[in-house]
């Protein structure tokens, strides 16, 4: 199994070494694993002069799975825009296909605490958030900055064809039926017609999967039902944008935004896997980071790329065992428990293992 290792920016390479230790255990144990590293993101322009090298897209396409740390730094903050870290991390998921974006949000009972809801309001969650990845306004045309009538106006279009909703509804679908058999999908149709054609889509794939109840959210009443009763959700699907922030106000749930992984995946389950977390660069370098989500990312790239569930399940039952040791990094450290490095919290975990 040949995984490309993409550290990035930031925090990137410190979280990337934890996940590569415990690689490396595993591969000790007898798992046929090559791995092999190349810059991306701010790195990439660094190296080559540009946020995607031509050698690090062809080595994550030879690759079986894709390992990412994390892209940006306000160094590269005024490069024009195709220069900057981020855009290198978009063409990577659209090059690749990868149109489905896994984002699960567990609550372990030892980090309840550590949230910032009451522990009644989320103890005991454990949600799937499926995010269209490779369509809506982030990648939509037209897009830009032009003058207009004498002053500048920005524009974006939120764009999704038929045939890109379907495929992630199936994903959805599939995952709930593997779940809670409940799929919420969440849109806009109010007032957006991307969104009444998401909906529709939605409603007709739902004749397939007879087992499982969907229901139908707008956005901002996702945000406030994801805060407000986070447990009622099972397994939710939504497009690019609204994914991305929704997923993000789910992390705090979790206690921090340091415990999510995330899977990207194609038709066929070839994946890219991150944490969900930025590059953090005023904590970079400094050995302070959590890496668990992107240990965990390692979980579900056995999971869903490899289809190793005992192997998943050996990592993530790790973690579960360092986190009820009391471990914790400082985002998820509370009084009574043992603050510890992003190193050392990765030798705790391949010392679980």
């Amino acid at each position: 199994m040949k995984i490309a290792v993409l550290p990035g920016d930031g925090i990137g390479p410190e979280i990337v070494a934890q996940a590569v230790k415990v690689l490396e255990a595993l591969r000790a144990d007898g798992a046929k694993i090559e791995m092999e590293s190349a810059p991306i993101g701010g790195a990439g322009y660094d190296a080559a002069g540009d946020p995607l090298p031509d050698a690090t897209l062809k080595l994550a396409r030879a690759a079986d799975a894709v390992l990412l740390g994390a892209v940006g730094g306000v160094q590269y903050d005024t490069l024009e825009r195709p220069l900057r870290p981020e855009r290198g991390l978009l063409r990577i998921r659209k090059e690749l296909n990868l149109f489905a974006n896994l984002r699960p949000a567990l609550l372990y009972p030892e980090l309840a605490g550590a949230s910032s809801l009451k522990p009644e309001v989320v103890a005991g969650l454990d949600l799937m958030i499926v995010r269209e990845l490779t369509g809506d306004v982030y990648f939509g045309q037209p897009r830009g900055i032009e003058v207009r009538n004498g002053e500048r106006v920005g524009f974006n279009t939120m764009l999704y064809s038929e045939s890109e909703v379907r495929r992630v509804a199936h994903v959805a679908f599939d995952i709930a039926m593997k779940r809670g058999k409940r799929l919420c999908s969440v849109e806009k149709s109010n007032v957006l017609e991307c969104s009444e054609l998401w909906k529709e889509v939605m409603i007709e794939v739902a004749k397939d999967y007879p087992a499982v109840e969907l229901s139908h959210m707008y956005v901002d009443n996702a945000a406030m039902q994801i805060i407000r009763a986070p447990k009622q959700f099972d397994t939710m699907v939504t497009g690019n944008i609204f994914g991305d922030i929704l997923s993000d106000a789910a992390s705090m749930l979790s206690g921090s935004i340091g415990m999510l992984p995330s899977a990207s995946l194609d038709e066929h389950n070839k994946g890219m896997y991150e944490p969900i977390h930025g590059s953090a660069p005023d904590i970079a370098g400094k050995d302070m980071a959590n890496p668990l989500a992107t240990i965990l990312s390692v979980a579900m790239m056995y999971r869903y790329t490899f289809a190793d569930l005992a192997t998943a399940d050996r990592i993530e039952n790790a973690v579960k065992k360092v986190i009820a040791e009391g471990y914790r990094t400082g985002d998820i450290w509370t009084e009574g428990t043992q603050k510890v490095s992003c190193s050392t919290m990765g030798d705790a975990v391949v010392k679980a293992l």
